[in-house]
């Protein structure tokens, strides 16, 4: 078994110890690892990018269908802090193997169900499921491989976010298009019960921890899990509700709140803490959790405002535009994971986060001071190369800088909050954009519409232009359908304004994440210190 080195007290050391058996077979643990977090990642996606495709095929109204999506994401909230903690009890297998065969059996089930109550439960249960899995491949890095196999293997699970945000697009269009929507939950079929063969032949058999059974701490996992789920809820649905003007909204976050307010307190007076709070309160890792959200503000440029864009601006599906993301996005990713993985062995963490979060900030900058209506898929393909940078040299800094700054044998406590922070800080994300988005483009609309009075020069020449396209086709309702034009466009530009002050507003969360990574200290000495960087060997001086 890998030997850990690091010894700390306190928060940032607190928690049982996570490290397991070795793997004997470390190949087919990465292979899970890797299955494990790109199909959470993968099936997320294509859920909140094919929701309008799937509400037609099964016949849901727009109502049914955003709670059916938040049910599906809140479930996996709801269960992934946990999954740490009982992966260390129960062990990899039974965490894995089992869980991967009844996500198969759902994904097959789901087309075939038109009930909705029924339809909401299998989503809630696969998002159960589906919230296992990433953590789960987290603590096989942790408990199960040798140190040497960390870094590239969290480089994996750090790099599947971008790749399958990219990627995601192109997939959602082709299942459609070509295979039937069905296959947005049919291409489980093979991945989950491979993901499950994989962690069964790559991590050991192991006893359930008693000792730590005896003493779990139920009460503060349920009690974070259903607050945090509770208020992304509220944060998923408020854009739709009005936020506060709805009593739903405001029972979701008073009641998420709440019951986070009983967690830290039961944290504070239980015996064996499950997720200790003093963790948040290491400046290192409090840091890098605040620049985690920093991450997923910053990367919904890419996330969300370019293929959102391209949507409501440019008028394209996702088969049409989904190439971009691909081709700019998810292969620079793959061509720059290696290097990422190389300059941190030998780089400060906080040096190429600074690289990532430039690259961020630039692309935001490049997009914000040069997009216009007439922007399509080809233009924005520096503003995604960017993007694509960033995402390689930010994250995954990120999680080798936190996990340097506590010990990572005991990586229970840590794994919580950084699911909670990851997943809460994507929903925050999305649903300030839309928020944002939304308001701007009211404020835009209303200041370009006060520009458009009847009677103006401009606008009656503008007007007569538009009519006269009606003119040889219906000149009854020529001049009605040239007034609707016109508030088209007139939308249309507002729309583009309201991106340009969302490429903005990525671009000051870049410069912020920034200041905060210049406020971390660096990390104590200790096995993901960097390295010196390899020197040639000099020629032998002739005698």
């Amino acid at each position: 078994m890998s030997q850990i080195v690091v010894n700390r007290s306190g928060g940032a050391g607190a928690g049982p110890v996570s490290v397991g058996r070795p793997s004997h077979h470390p190949l087919f643990a990465v292979g899970a690892v890797l299955l494990g977090s790109f199909l959470a990642s993968v099936d997320t996606r294509l859920f909140s990018t094919g929701l309008p495709d799937l509400r037609g095929a099964l016949s849901l109204s727009f109502d049914e269908g955003a709670w059916l999506g938040t049910a599906a994401t809140a479930s996996q909230i709801l269960i992934a802090p946990a999954v740490a903690w009982l992966a260390t009890v129960f062990g990899i297998r039974r965490m894995f193997v089992i869980p991967s065969l009844v996500y198969a059996l759902i994904s097959l089930l789901i087309p075939f169900c038109h009930d909705y109550a029924l339809l909401l439960g299998l989503h809630v249960l696969r998002g159960l499921l589906l919230g296992m899995f990433v953590p789960a491949t987290l603590m096989i890095i942790f408990r199960n491989l040798p140190m040497a196999w960390w870094l590239p293997a969290i480089a994996l699970y750090a790099f599947r976010v971008g790749f399958t945000l990219n990627t995601g697009v192109s997939a959602v269009g082709f299942y459609v298009q070509e295979l039937g929507w069905q296959w947005l939950y049919w291409q489980d079929l093979l991945l989950a019960p491979l993901m499950g063969l994989f962690a069964l032949l790559g991590t050991p058999h192991e006893p359930v921890n008693e000792g730590l059974l005896e003493h779990a701490d139920w009460g503060g996992m349920l009690l974070f899990g259903a607050g945090v789920a509770l208020i992304y809820a509220g944060l998923d649905q408020g854009n739709r509700l009005d936020w506060f003007a709805s009593g739903t909204i405001v029972a979701l976050f008073v009641a998420g709140g709440g019951l986070l307010i009983v967690f830290f307190v039961n944290e504070a007076i239980v015996r064996e803490p499950w997720a200790s709070a003093d963790v948040l309160f290491s400046r290192n890792i409090g840091l890098g959790l605040v620049a985690v959200i920093g991450f997923s503000i910053a990367s919904t440029a890419n996330a969300s405002l370019v293929p959102n864009f391209l949507s409501t601006v440019a008028q394209l599906r996702p088969e049409q535009s989904g190439w971009l993301l691909t081709v700019w996005g998810a292969v620079p990713m793959v061509l720059l994971l290696a290097p990422s993985v190389i300059l941190l062995r030998y780089v400060d963490p906080r040096i190429v986060m600074v690289l990532g979060f430039s690259a961020f900030a630039l692309s935001s900058y490049w997009a914000a001071t040069n997009l216009t209506h007439d922007w399509s898929t080809g233009d924005f393909a520096p503003v995604v190369l960017l993007q694509a940078a960033g995402y390689a040299l930010t994250l995954l800094p990120v999680v080798m800088a936190s996990l340097a700054n506590s010990n990572p044998a005991r990586a229970t406590t840590f794994a919580a909050y950084i699911q909670a922070f990851r997943l809460g800080g994507s929903e925050i994300a999305g649903a300030l954009m839309a928020t944002w988005l939304r308001v701007r483009e009211q404020v835009h609309s209303n200041l370009l519409g006060q520009h458009v009075t009847l009677g103006d020069s401009d606008v009656t020449q503008a007007l007569s232009r538009l009519t006269g396209r009606f003119l040889g086709h219906d000149a009854a309702s020529a001049a009605a359908r040239g007034v609707s034009m016109l508030a088209n466009l007139v939308q249309r530009e507002a729309n583009v304004l309201a991106y340009i002050d969302s490429f903005w507003l990525t671009f000051y969360v870049a410069v912020f994440a920034l200041l905060v990574v210049a406020l971390m200290t660096k990390a104590p000495a200790g096995p993901f210190s960097p390295q010196p960087w390899p020197r040639p060997a000099r020629p032998p001086v002739a005698a």
